[in-house]
């Protein structure tokens, strides 16, 4: 590895353990001179660069804490070139290298202090990728590492692994191909006291299995903890100084006085009618406070409507851990009210509305031909999507004012988490060769949309007629932690979530999940908590599954505007046959049909048009530029391409002429082929022979008397 003390003349420093059956080392003191703190973490040939920035002053001004972390691909790392035609670049970051960037983010932003507001940024850079497992992990390893040697405030430190089951057995670090494979592909993140973050993808496991998993990465996650512990005592690690910018006490005590007797009861309403009352309740604070302190209120008018916030929050906890009453009056348990449709856009594929509580989700489907596919070129991925579902939702759904752009992390995130959910339930590519885009527009947002798009994407899947395996459904769960009290919320809606300690949300079947995403506000959470809120969210499933399938529940026709899609199988040997030269053959059928075509190198012919006609003219072309002339068939409607002395050629097939002689032309005596066709006429012919040269011999009488016969 060279030397062991780096430009500056200072020590490099390295820590290793055993994690999972390899070796994890965190390295300090080879590169990045300047950041706050930069940690080269090293798994098999993985090799990740966390490199850290804190600012070393608090920002005036913000509401909220300046943290961002993102995830860097380096196609070199995989040894690849990109394969794109005209960039060879790394440029914007591919959706996989967002949704791990959120996912790295998710289990590291709690842990810092309320009221921090120095500036801090995460790069964690994939240096060296070793194919045998997803390098995401050890880049959360290698950023958390690097926040802790920062000084700065950061509680951790915290680690993650992704589990798969292979033949049936929990296994850490499973390759891409397994987790392809297998049945569950979960990561789990947290520290040594609890579990932060879950997400998953899963083909109908069952709660229990999802509560084995969690139990058993935070078990064996516990290594990559201990050794960036190990890290910051050996580094040494100089505390920052720092300021938080937390409400005035002050502020907060008046405010609370004023809310007394205002909260509680009078707002436990169903929305929207609590959330006008908030508002009005906030308007009113705003004016008396305003005529009351004047240009005190004035230069704290933030503050007075945070404390303002704070103290509904507090009304929030105190209905639901001391009264056992939730903002609306719901039981712990209870479902808002449900209604669904489907069928409401003509033209589309596939439609649906499904709305819960003052949530709306909008769900449109498009069917297309497999062309269609998203094409996949990734450091860690080279091919083709078939399905991908998107998700909008603009300022007017939660009634503010905002520019309209391109999708956050937040949307990219909401629309893969619906994506995985359904693509267990997805039918082959051979049952149904279509690509599908399926597009949530939120219409109304007040709590778990990511679960609305779930449930209306499903619903305009069956409207557009994809024939899935099962109906999904989900919900989002809350939590309330008081002291060792935990109180589990099916179906939260915002002002719970805001309040609340843990934002859970489980997709699934009657049989069992497809997928899940947890979010902790807390410090890490026992998995007896997470099985509780599996259980509970399992009901919740259930009963908005029933009323899904009130509304439909097995797929319709497909849309007259959707395009049909037949494919055949040729020999591939004939693929080049049906290309023709420059693409000539291909392009002729499909101009004349107007028809798509696809071919695959297995020899799959997929032919695509809303009219079943074009499809079938399509196929017969095919057929006959593919199939091998068969010695007793008869082919109809044939053209003479040539006419001899002796007789005529016949083109049976493209490419594939025969001979008639003139004593095979008819029954009676024939002077000159002439006198009984000409180039260009459409005769009816039977193969009688081919020779050893492979020369066709044709008879035009022979099929004559045959079909005669038939008569």
């Amino acid at each position: 590895m060279g030397q062991t003390i780096n430009p500056l003349g200072k020590e490099i420093i390295k820590v290793e353990t055993q994690l999972c059956g390899r070796t994890l080392s965190l390295e300090v003191g080879r590169v990045g001179f300047r950041t706050s703190a930069s940690v080269l973490a090293r798994y098999g040939d993985t090799v990740v660069l966390g490199t850290a920035m804190v600012g070393t002053k608090s920002l005036q001004g913000f509401d909220y804490f300046p943290l961002s972390i993102d995830y860097e691909e380096k196609m070199y790392a995989a040894g690849k070139i990109s394969g794109s035609r005209f960039i060879k670049r790394e440029g914007r970051p591919s959706d996989d290298a967002i949704l791990i960037g959120r996912l790295i983010d998710r289990p590291i932003r709690p842990l810092w202090p309320k009221g921090y507001r120095h500036e801090a940024q995460g790069v964690a850079s994939v240096m060296s990728m070793d194919p045998s497992f997803r390098p995401d992990m050890i880049a959360m390893i290698a950023m958390s590492a690097a926040f802790m040697l920062t000084g700065a405030p950061f509680e951790g430190p915290v680690a993650g692994l992704r589990i798969g089951l292979v033949d049936g057995k929990l296994t850490a670090f499973p390759t891409p191909e397994q987790l392809d494979e297998g049945a569950l592909d979960l990561v789990v993140a947290g520290t040594k006291d609890g579990v932060m973050m879950v997400e998953a993808g899963a083909s109908e496991v069952t709660e229990e299995q999802v509560a084995e998993a969690i139990e058993f990465a935070f078990t064996a996650m516990q290594p990559a903890i201990a050794l960036q512990e190990q890290l910051v005592k050996k580094v040494g690690v100089t505390v920052q100084e720092y300021t938080l910018d937390l409400p005035d006490e002050s502020i907060q005590k008046s405010i609370d006085e004023w809310v007394e007797g205002k909260l509680g009861e009078d707002l436990r309403l169903p929305y929207p009618e609590r959330n006008v009352l908030v508002a009005n309740l906030r308007e009113q604070m705003q004016t008396e406070m305003a005529e009351k302190l004047g240009d005190e209120y004035e230069l704290n008018r933030v503050a007075y409507d945070e404390a303002f916030q704070a103290a509904v929050h507090k009304d929030v906890r105190k209905g639901i851990i001391k009264d056992g009453v939730r903002p609306d009056g719901r039981k712990f348990e209870e479902i808002r009210t449900l209604s669904s449709e489907v069928g409401l856009l003509p033209r589309a594929h596939g439609s649906s509305i499904f709305t819960r509580g003052m949530t709306q989700a909008f769900n449109i489907v498009t069917l297309a031909p497999l062309s269609f596919n998203q094409v996949v070129d990734t450091m860690e991925k080279e091919g083709e999507r078939r399905y991908f579902h998107h998700y909008n939702a603009p300022g007017y759904t939660v009634g503010e004012v905002r520019r309209l752009g391109s999708p956050g992390r937040r949307e990219i995130g909401h629309g893969y988490l619906a994506e995985r959910a359904v693509t267990a339930v997805l039918p082959s590519e051979a049952e149904f060769p279509y690509t599908i885009r399926s597009v949530t527009e939120i219409m109304s947002q007040n709590g778990s949309t990511s679960m609305a798009a779930t449930c209306s994407s499903v619903l305009a899947l069956l409207d557009a007629g994809v024939p899935l395996k099962a109906l999904v459904s989900g919900i989002a769960m809350g939590l309330m932690v008081d002291g060792d009290r935990a109180i589990v919320l099916s179906d939260i809606a915002d002002a719970e979530d805001f309040a609340g300690d843990m934002d859970f949300k489980v997709t699934g079947t009657s049989k069992g999940i497809t997928a899940l995403q947890m979010d902790m506000k807390v410090h890490g959470l026992p998995v007896t908590v997470l099985k509780q809120a599996l259980d509970q969210g399992k009901d919740g499933r259930a009963h908005i599954l029933k009323h899904m399938l009130e509304t439909i529940s097995e797929p319709k026709e497909m849309s007259p505007y959707a395009p049909r899609v037949e494919s055949i199988m040729i020999n591939p040997d004939k693929i080049r046959e049906i290309i023709g030269k420059g693409g000539e053959t291909i392009q002729r059928i499909t101009g004349e049909t107007g028809t798509q075509i696809d071919i695959k190198d297995d020899g799959t012919v997929m032919i695509a048009s809303p009219d079943s006609e074009s499809i079938e003219a399509a196929r017969q072309w095919i057929l006959s530029i593919v199939e091998d002339p068969e010695v007793g068939k008869i082919y109809t409607d044939r053209p003479v391409v040539s006419v001899m002395d002796f007789g005529a050629f016949v083109q049976i097939m493209p490419g594939k002429d025969g001979l008639v002689h003139v004593s095979e032309m008819s029954e009676e005596r024939v002077n000159k082929p002439s006198d009984v066709v000409k180039e260009g006429d459409k005769v009816t012919v039977k193969l009688v022979a081919i020779d050893d040269r492979g020369r066709l011999q044709l008879s035009m009488k022979a099929a004559a008397r045959e079909l005669n016969d038939k008569k």
